[in-house]
């Protein structure tokens, strides 16, 4: 040890090289958002939808683009400009259709064969009260193209699969010139690269603001307890390195922070900080006491050291857990938080120690020191604990019963809305879409069938209708398409355009006619729902955002309506697309969260036992450690949060986090009895040395993780306010409950 010391110097200039290193690789850092990142990994559904789609386009392949015009969207100037749009739109990168109104049609039956009538005689004024009446009667185009109150009109861009954060970003930066360009100011969009724009711009303002927000708050509460700048300085000197290696390492790994990113910034302060105050707090007090600064350094490493290498294996192990995750997202974030944590040791170890060595003790300690405030009200502390233990008992078991209740009460009902900036464009487009249009969320169902069965067989289209008759008639669910509506189309041309033929024909003769017209026709719109082999076909929709448990309520009466009125023996009907695979991370989380905390309090019970060499003492532990977490559920149960992706790591950082306390009292005091001291003499000593550190530290995460009152994503700001308060309990526990157990069972 005293050989490092003489290195000092070295390793806070390797250390700082390092620092330098990383911050040339940070901006190498790569933020993504792609709701792949929250699939169910290895489930039977993800590998169906992988499948199909390598026969289809994917389900969310479009930009939607809403004008809104005042009094209406019938005014010649506006339709005009409308119309060059969407012309000019089929030119933007990455598009490969662009449909609206204006280059709509209907086709229509005449003697020389099949013509196109205009859905909207958009250059003829005279028109318009016609076209708009014969819209509202075929109801085709609805709450599509158009709203009920012809307030706005939408352009629909179909694009290239999969756009990533670039090609996103250049579609809509040259979608908003074209419209700008054409003076259509009043729009709103509405699709997966507007999403992915939004939400990496969210992660970017989120990681920096929290990282500024968190480092000024960690300062201003170490300047009131320590009152020496030095020290301020040093602590966030010791974090900042941290957390700056901690964004170098990532970028090295490739790692793309996702929309959980902003939680980076705040671990790496709050368990950085903690591993800081208690070393420095055993090494203060030993200067206090004369001993020299090498000599102290020494021992508090020895006597903390042990227990910080414990407290940050445990925190890791906590966040590790989430590796049972089935979700990729949350997996990678465990990843993520538990190499954070090893860093943020490390550098503390190392780097913070060095740093203090170089600093006089005159320099360290507070000029005014005062004890008796701490001391007074610790050993109060441990008094009531002796005093009043059957009553702590029964309080911590009537709390306990209170938080299972609450449990019991926890859904699953999100919403997309929910992951969306705070009072930012995109949640203002998507509320425009929820009210006006059919929502963003697409339903879709996958159709097979069997033997010698083909999709534009006449019985494979009458079962498809059934299904797609109860979608319709389903109130969240709307722009129903499948390859029906082709041959529905050709029966409505075939009777002059009247919206009650729009229907499938009800002879196979007629049906044969149409197929026949259709792939004459209609080819490109048959691909659209129909593979090369005729055997494989889609019904797409769109469906309300409506919250995931009310979601899977349809999915279910679509599911048995599915079995009991189609012909499994003809074809095969399977829900598939990207929103029912994000509604299906509900049973996945919780059957995740039960597994991975399981695993995690094994392994910490393991390692607890090695170093205690008690089991009696390790189960004990467990008590004031679970509760917290049952807490974390009972907040969500009785406040109505839905438990989704991102509320899902609660339980893993109160976990990691609330166990560290815990491992600090019980290493004090294991210390104190083996220094000879009776039970009480131990537990008396371990409310001295131990718990203004516990109090500090708690404290600090309380407020770190309060930060995130300042974010703007709903999910970051409930998860900052359900982990501050599940610490508090998890430290008064420490407190009262700990002790008692201790004297009566130990």
């Amino acid at each position: 040890m005293q050989k490092l010391f003489a290195l000092k110097k070295t390793i806070i200039v390797f250390f700082l090289l390092l620092t330098v290193g990383a911050c040339f690789s940070i901006p190498n850092l790569k933020f993504s958002f792609d709701f792949s990142q929250f699939f169910p990994t290895g489930d039977a559904d993800l590998v169906f939808y992988e499948e199909f789609i390598k026969d289809f386009s994917t389900d969310d392949n479009f930009l939607v683009i809403a004008i809104e015009n005042k009094p209406n969207v019938f005014d010649a100037e506006f339709l005009r400009k409308f119309n060059q749009l969407t012309i000019d739109a089929k030119n933007l990168p990455f598009v490969k259709q662009a449909n609206s109104l204006t280059n709509l049609s209907y086709p229509l039956k005449t003697g020389f064969g099949y013509t196109k009538l205009a859905v909207l005689h958009w250059n003829d004024q005279e028109q318009y009260a016609t076209d708009w009446q014969k819209i509202k009667k075929d109801n085709l185009f609805l709450n599509a193209f158009i709203d009920t109150e012809a307030s706005s009109l939408v352009l629909l861009l179909e694009t290239d699969d999969n756009l990533d954060h670039k090609q996103s970003v250049e579609l809509l930066s040259k979608t908003r010139e074209l419209l700008q360009f054409h003076e259509l100011e009043q729009y709103h969009l509405m699709g997966r690269s507007f999403f992915y724009e939004a939400i990496v711009s969210m992660q970017k303002r989120e990681l920096i603001v929290t990282s500024i927000v968190a480092l000024t708050l960690i300062l201003i509460v170490l300047f009131i307890i320590y009152k020496r700048p030095i020290i301020v300085c040093i602590v966030l000197l010791s974090i900042f390195v941290a957390l700056l290696l901690f964004l170098g390492v990532l970028a090295l790994l490739g790692q793309e922070l996702s929309v959980l990113a902003a939680f980076y910034p705040i671990l790496m302060l709050i368990v950085g900080t903690s591993d800081v105050i208690h070393i420095l707090d055993s090494f203060l007090e030993k200067l206090k006491k004369g001993i020299t600064r090498e000599v102290a350094m020494e021992q508090s490493l020895k006597e903390v050291g042990l227990v910080t290498l414990l407290t940050s294996t445990t925190t890791a192990i906590g966040f590790l857990s989430l590796l049972f995750s089935k979700l990729i997202g949350i997996k990678e974030f465990g990843i993520n938080a538990a190499i954070g944590v090893v860093i943020a040791y490390i550098t503390v170890i190392f780097f913070t120690s060095a740093l203090v060595l170089l600093f006089k003790k005159e320099s360290l300690l507070p000029k005014n020191i005062n004890t008796v405030f701490w001391d007074k009200n610790l050993l109060s502390i441990n008094k009531l604990t002796l005093s009043k233990p059957k009553l702590i008992i029964i309080s911590s078991l009537v709390f306990t019963i209170f938080c299972v209740f609450g449990i019991t009460l926890i859904n699953t009902n999100y919403t997309l809305k929910t992951s969306l900036p705070e009072n930012s464009t995109i949640a203002e487009d998507f509320d425009f879409f929820q009210k006006k249009y059919a929502g963003f969320r697409s339903l879709e169902v996958a159709v097979t069938t069997k033997d010698s069965f083909k999709i534009n067989d006449y019985k494979v289209a009458l079962e498809i209708e059934k299904v797609t008759s109860f979608l319709e008639q389903t109130p969240a669910i709307s722009n129903v398409q499948s390859i029906n509506s082709i041959f529905k189309s050709f029966n409505k041309a075939n009777n002059l355009n009247k919206s009650e033929f729009f229907v499938l024909p009800t002879s196979k003769d007629k049906f044969d006619i149409f197929k026949k017209d259709a792939q004459k026709y209609a080819r490109k719109p048959l691909l659209k729902f129909m593979d090369s082999s005729q055997t494989k076909s889609r019904i797409i929709s769109k469906v309300l955002d409506i919250g995931t448990d009310s979601l899977q309520a349809t999915y279910k009466k679509l599911e048995a309506l599915i079995l009991a009125e189609t012909d499994p023996s003809m074809v095969e009907f399977k829900l598939t697309g990207k929103g029912l695979l994000m509604d299906k991370n509900a049973a996945y989380i919780q059957f995740s969260i039960l597994q991975g905390l399981l695993m995690g309090l094994i392994l910490v019970g393991i390692i607890m036992a090695l170093l205690f060499k008690n089991l009696r003492l390790v189960l004990l532990s467990m008590i004031p450690n679970v509760i917290p977490i049952l807490f974390s559920g009972a907040l969500l149960g009785y406040f109505k949060i839905p438990l989704d992706a991102p509320t899902s790591i609660i339980f893993a950082v109160v976990f990691g986090i609330a166990v560290d306390d815990t491992i600090h009292f019980l290493g004090k005091y294991k210390m104190g009895i083996a220094n000879g001291f009776s039970k009480e003499e131990a537990l008396e000593t371990t409310f001295l040395k131990t718990g203004r550190a516990l109090i500090i530290t708690t404290l600090i995460l309380f407020f770190g993780f309060m930060v995130l009152l300042f974010s703007i994503h709903n999910p970051s700001l409930i998860i900052g306010l359900l982990i501050s308060a599940t610490l508090i309990i998890a430290l008064i526990l420490d407190l009262l409950l700990l002790p008692v157990l201790i004297r009566k069972y130990l």
